[in-house]
């Protein structure tokens, strides 16, 4: 991969990271919540909004990046936004890593690194 998909690639990396983690911390604020209040809360919850745009600035990021590369490439490599989102969730939610969740991120980091490794 060249040094512009690989810039893709974070961005991806970073903004899908983003999205998921404002639109969870969005859910959650009014999960307690039904109907129409559910929608209207979730709505005026700054998270929501962070999400729609890091999510619309994901799909441009992922349009580029898989421009640069084979598809089978960039969805194996695309893989990574796993690692980032469950290492989020830790850090910003304080979610609990089990010590099988801790080996699949290794697994996939490694996966990732030998796709990666070998693309044209």
């Amino acid at each position: 991969m060249d040094s512009f998909s690989v810039l893709f690639l974070l961005a991806v990396l970073l903004l899908e990271t983003v999205s998921h983690l404002a639109l969870k911390s969005a859910s959650s604020h009014v999960a307690r919540l039904d109907g129409l209040a559910f929608i209207r809360e979730l709505v005026g919850h700054p998270g929501f909004w962070i999400a729609i745009v890091t999510f619309f600035l994901l799909f441009l990021s992922w349009l580029a990046f898989l421009a640069r590369v084979p598809l089978s490439t960039g969805v194996m490599v695309g893989s990574i936004t796993i690692v980032g989102v469950m290492l989020g969730g830790r850090l910003w939610l304080h979610e609990r890593i089990t010590p099988a969740r801790s080996l699949a991120i290794g697994l996939i980091a490694c996966g990732v690194a030998l796709v990666g490794i070998g693309a044209p």
